[in-house]
C-alpha cells in the first residue's frame, strides 16, 4: 500500500510524536474482525471471540469466517461491525438514562443504528435516515433482519429533517468524510484521498449540522463521529460548532486500558481511535449538547388524526405478531405493516414534513391476488408470535438452500409454513406437500451456490 507524500504530511503534522506507529499500522498490519449481538434474539457467544472492551455485546473473532454462510448472521441474530465503532454502544448506554426519540441522521448500512436499538432505554423511538437511495434501501433490509419494531427508516435531505423543529432528544451524524480510518481495509480510500477531498468533507460536514441543528431538542445531544484522522473534520469541526451553535462538550466516562486518545491541541472532549492504539480502525467521536436557553417548540398535530387508514386484512393479521393492540394495521402499496402506537405521532410529523418514510414498523404481509403472504421480515421480528404459524425445524444444508432461494422439503401441514434453523426463524415456504415453494425474496438471496463442508456456526 502507497500512502501518498501529502497524506503522510498531515499524519506527520497531526500526530508527529506516532506518526510512524500510525503509518505502520495503516500499511502493514491487518484489520480486526468484530461482531456485536443482537441481545435481544441471543444470549449465546461465539466460543473464541474475545469481548470488545467498550461493548459487553462486541466480540473480536481471530479470523474471518464466511459470514455469508452463517445462518445466525443471515437471521439477524448479530452485526458485522468494527470494534471502534461500538463505541456508540457504551456512549448512549453511558448518557441516556430515559426514554428518547434518536435519529441516525446518515445511518447506512446500519451499524450504528442496530447498536442503538440495543443500547437506547425501553421505550426509546429510532428514526434512521440514509439519503442515498441504494444505500436506504440496504439500512431498510438490515434495520428489518435486526428485527426491532421501534424503528422508522427514512431516505430525506439534512435540511428536509431539520424541518422538525425540536423533534429529537439525540441526534447521531457520522458524517460523511475523507475516509483516512478506513485505509487499512479500503483500497479506494486511499486512492481517493487528497487535501481538496478533505477540505470538501468539512465544508459538506458543516452543511450537514447547520441543516438538521434545529431539530434537536434544547438540552438535547448531538453524536458527531468520522472514520478520519485529521483536526479538519474533527476537532476543528466540534469547535466550529460549539462557537456557531453556543453547544457544550459533553465527557463520555472511559478507562485508561481502553487506550482511546483524546482530542489533539483541544479542549474540547472527544475520543480518537488509532490502529495502533486500540484494536480496531480509525474514528473520531464526540458528543456536544444544545444549549437548553428556550422553550422546545415542536411542530403540532391535530389530535385525532391519524396517518394511516386501517388495512383491509388488520383482523386476519393482528394475530401474526405479539401484544396486536400494540399497533396500528395498515396497507402500504401491496403490503400490510404493523406500525406500533408510540411511532404514530413521529410519522406523522414525518408526513406533515415531506420526509420520505421507507419503514414504519413491522412488514407483515404481501398480497398476492387474494392471498395474503407472510412477509420475509416478519420471520425476524422480534414481535414475531410464532403460534400463529405452522413452523418446521431444518437442518444446516436445507436452510442454506432456501438461503440460496431453493425449493425444499419439509415435514409439516399443507400452507405457509415458518422455518426455523436450530430455533431461529429464517423465513418463509408455502408447503404444497411434494414441495415448499421458496418465499424468500431474489434481493435476499444467498448468490454463491458454493456449500461449506462444516456449517460456519459463530454462535454456541
Amino acid at each position: 500500500m502507497d500512502l501518498s507524500a501529502d497524506f503522510i504530511k498531515l499524519i506527520q503534522h497531526t500526530l508527529p510524536n506516532e506518526a510512524r506507529d500510525l503509518i505502520d499500522a495503516i500499511t502493514r498490519t491487518e484489520p480486526s474482525v468484530a461482531i456485536r449481538l443482537n441481545d435481544a434474539k441471543t444470549q449465546a457467544t461465539p466460543p473464541d471471540g474475545h469481548t470488545v472492551p467498550w461493548c459487553p455485546l462486541g466480540f473480536y473473532l481471530n479470523q474471518r469466517p464466511q459470514f455469508t454462510f452463517d445462518i445466525d448472521f443471515q437471521a439477524g441474530r448479530y452485526y458485522v461491525q468494527d470494534a471502534s465503532s461500538m463505541f456508540i454502544w457504551h456512549l448512549i448506554k453511558s448518557l441516556v438514562n430515559s426514554p428518547v426519540t434518536y435519529l441516525d441522521l446518515c445511518a447506512a448500512p446500519g451499524g450504528k443504528t442496530t447498536a442503538a436499538l440495543s443500547a437506547l432505554p425501553q421505550g426509546s423511538l429510532v428514526v434512521a435516515n440514509e439519503v442515498v437511495p441504494s444505500r436506504a434501501r440496504i439500512l431498510c433490509d438490515n434495520v428489518a433482519k435486526w428485527g426491532a419494531p421501534n424503528c422508522l427508516v427514512t431516505s430525506s435531505q439534512p435540511a428536509t429533517l431539520g424541518n422538525l423543529k425540536h423533534c429529537f432528544d439525540v441526534i447521531a451524524a457520522d458524517v460523511p468524510c475523507s475516509g483516512e480510518g478506513m485505509m487499512r481495509k479500503d483500497d479506494e480510500a486511499v486512492s481517493q484521498w487528497t487535501p481538496a477531498l478533505v477540505e470538501q468533507c468539512a465544508a459538506r460536514q458543516r452543511a450537514i449540522i447547520a441543516d438538521v441543528w434545529p431539530a434537536l431538542k434544547p438540552g438535547g445531544l448531538l453524536i458527531y463521529s468520522t472514520c478520519t484522522y485529521n483536526r479538519s473534520e474533527n476537532e476543528e469541526m466540534i469547535e466550529w460548532i460549539a462557537a456557531e451553535f453556543g453547544a457544550t462538550s459533553v465527557p463520555v466516562p472511559i478507562q485508561d486500558d481502553w487506550n482511546i486518545t483524546p482530542a489533539i491541541d483541544s479542549t474540547m472532549h472527544a475520543y480518537r481511535f488509532l490502529p495502533h492504539r486500540t484494536r480496531g480502525e480509525g474514528l473520531f467521536m464526540a458528543v456536544l449538547q444544545k444549549p437548553d436557553d428556550q422553550p422546545c417548540k415542536t411542530m403540532q398535530i391535530k389530535k385525532g388524526r391519524t396517518p394511516f387508514k386501517t388495512s383491509a386484512a388488520a383482523s386476519q393479521v393482528r394475530q401474526w405478531v405479539t401484544q396486536p393492540a400494540d399497533y396500528v394495521y395498515s396497507d402500504v402499496d401491496d403490503t400490510t405493516i404493523a406500525t406500533p402506537q408510540s411511532l404514530l405521532p413521529l410519522v406523522q410529523l414525518m408526513q406533515a414534513s415531506k420526509v420520505n418514510v421507507l419503514l414504519s414498523g413491522v412488514q407483515l404481509a404481501t398480497f398476492k391476488g387474494k392471498n395474503l403472504v407472510p412477509h420475509w421480515a416478519l420471520a425476524h421480528s422480534t414481535a414475531l408470535n410464532r403460534n400463529a404459524f405452522s413452523t418446521a425445524e431444518v437442518d444446516y444444508l436445507t436452510a442454506i438452500h432456501f438461503l440460496q432461494g431453493l425449493a425444499v422439503s419439509i415435514d409439516a401441514p399443507r400452507g405457509y409454513v415458518l422455518l426455523t434453523h436450530r430455533g431461529t426463524p429464517i423465513g418463509w415456504v408455502n408447503n404444497l406437500g411434494n414441495r415448499a415453494n421458496n418465499l424468500l425474496p431474489k434481493p435476499l438471496r444467498i448468490l454463491s451456490q458454493h456449500i461449506p463442508d462444516v456449517p460456519p456456526h459463530l454462535l454456541a
